[in-house]
């Protein structure tokens, strides 16, 4: 069954250092530079990534700021996603192009996945005119084809590491199967025609292993690469408990204010707001369940989830329908970024349930605007200074709802409301886009130079979490020699 089911998925056919008190990066371990980058010369920067649309997503927007500051730079950009719809701000820039790949939409995810087809040409393409660096963003067929294409050319091989894999691995277990067997499939390929693959013969993994079968295609991902970025120190943790070996720096993504818009009617009571992703790994069903504890004790208070819920599975699109009938839930659907500065400007606190994100740059949006914030991950703290513009709740109902009373009670001294907006915003303005840039170009710049890369000091990963306790893991496969 899997193995059908993955024959229809994948077809037939064929800078200088910036911070010295960091540790330093060794030398890539097999990777041959013929000779450093000529700094007259544009570098060809590709961008391997399985999420460019259809829908908004934090990821397709990082990669998009990644595209533009590098045409900014003066360098040349190659996408590399499937087929689909989008936005493309880029696409009729003259020093980009695109590689698009056969697609097929996951249900449930509203994102859509490389079939496999055309993998061979375009991996002989990429062989034959290589760029200067290849940047994969995350787990999917078109991040292995990338790590491929690394290993193929011997170009240096960064990779950003965007999504709390094991939290999603949970949460979409039901996916890991088809994944998995897409995974093995590929894997075939690489040194098998497609014929013979089509005959190989592989059976459902038992519950639960297709999950940790991707989990070390995730660290073999991690440990190959030359360069692991990850958008904060809670990512740069968890990717070293999945693969110790990896040479990891923090690098969050620049965040700037949203721009003022025309406001919109303010709530009767206070207002508690969320804005992002409508779906079951953010915590939503939480949040209803909190906030109908606090409409117990405020019954004008009002919830807005700004989103596009008509996307959501179908259970919790039913509630939120139902909700925002009788329970004072307001669900304005998805809203242009340059129209948010109002809904931010117009609520009283941003709550944030989700303890499956990396950074969360809805977070950034707020403090911009100067909300305090509530939340459950006390491991996302970039913008949140505890007890003076955020509060933290444990994943549950009454906590969450207890602790938005806390904060909605001290809002009410408005010294404390007062130095809570001025720490957000003074937080917010700690990570512009025009630092992060800097940064990531210099990355870029650095890895095809072949200079030594700072890492990120003092992560210290929960040994208790390693997957693999024991035991090293390595990459999957070498990468090839070349005479120089």
């Amino acid at each position: 069954m899997t193995f059908v089911l993955a024959s229809a998925l994948l077809g037939t056919s064929a800078s200088q250092t910036r911070n010295p008190s960091l540790t330093p990066l060794p030398q890539p371990r097999t990777r041959n530079r013929a000779k450093l980058w000529d700094v007259d010369n544009p570098l060809t920067i590709a961008e391997f990534t399985d999420n460019y649309g259809p829908a908004a997503s934090g990821l397709l927007y990082a990669v998009q700021f990644l595209e533009g500051q590098a045409l900014k730079a003066g360098h040349r950009v190659l996408l590399v996603a499937p087929e689909c719809d989008g936005p493309n701000p880029y696409a009729d820039e003259k020093r980009r192009r695109e590689i698009r790949l056969p697609s097929m939409n996951i249900p449930g995810m509203h994102v859509r996945l490389a079939l496999g087809q055309d993998f061979d040409y375009r991996l002989a393409q990429i062989t034959a005119n290589p760029p200067d660096v290849i940047h994969v963003h995350g787990l999917g067929p078109i991040g292995l084809l990338g790590m491929w294409a690394a290993q193929r050319t011997g170009k240096p091989l960064l990779l950003t590491w965007h999504t709390d894999f094991e939290a999603y691995a949970d949460h979409y277990w039901h996916l890991a199967p088809l994944l998995n067997a897409a995974y093995k499939v590929l894997e075939e390929h690489v040194n098998k025609t497609w014929s013979s693959v089509r005959h190989t013969v592989t059976t459902r993994p038992k519950r639960g292993r297709a999950q940790v079968e991707l989990l070390q295609v995730a660290a073999q991902m991690l440990t190959d690469a030359d360069l692991v970025t990850t958008p904060s120190d809670k990512t740069g943790k968890r990717v070293l408990e999945i693969a110790p070996e990896a040479r990891v720096r923090v690098l969050p993504n620049g965040v700037e204010p949203i721009p003022d818009a025309p406001p919109i009617p303010k709530a009767p009571g206070p207002r508690l707001l969320y804005v992002g992703r409508i779906s079951a790994e953010k915590g939503i069903d939480l949040l209803l369940d909190a906030f109908a504890l606090i409409r117990d004790r405020i019954p004008d208070a009002e919830l807005m989830i700004v989103g596009d819920w008509k996307q959501a599975p179908v259970g919790l699109r039913t509630r939120l329908a139902r909700d925002s009938r009788f329970g004072h839930v307001k669900l304005p659907g998805l809203i242009p970024r340059e129209e948010l500065g109002a809904y931010y400007e117009s609520a009283d606190v941003f709550v944030f349930p989700s303890i499956t994100d990396t950074q969360a740059l809805v977070l950034h949006e707020a403090a911009h605007a100067g909300l305090p914030l509530v939340m459950c991950d006390s491991e996302l703290r970039l913008v949140a200074d505890p007890g003076v513009n955020a509060l933290f709740a444990r994943p549950n109902a009454v906590s969450l709802s207890q602790t938005i009373m806390r904060m909605l009670h001290a809002l009410q001294d408005p010294d404390f409301k007062s130095r809570a907006q001025a720490r957000s915003r003074e937080l917010a303005g700690q990570y512009t886009v025009e630092k992060q840039s800097a940064e990531v170009i210099g990355l870029y710049e650095d890895l095809a130079a072949g200079r030594p890369i700072a890492l990120t000091p003092n992560l210290n990963p929960d040994l208790g979490r390693q997957p693999f306790p024991g035991r090293k893991v390595t990459a999957h496969y070498e990468p090839p020699t070349r005479e120089d």
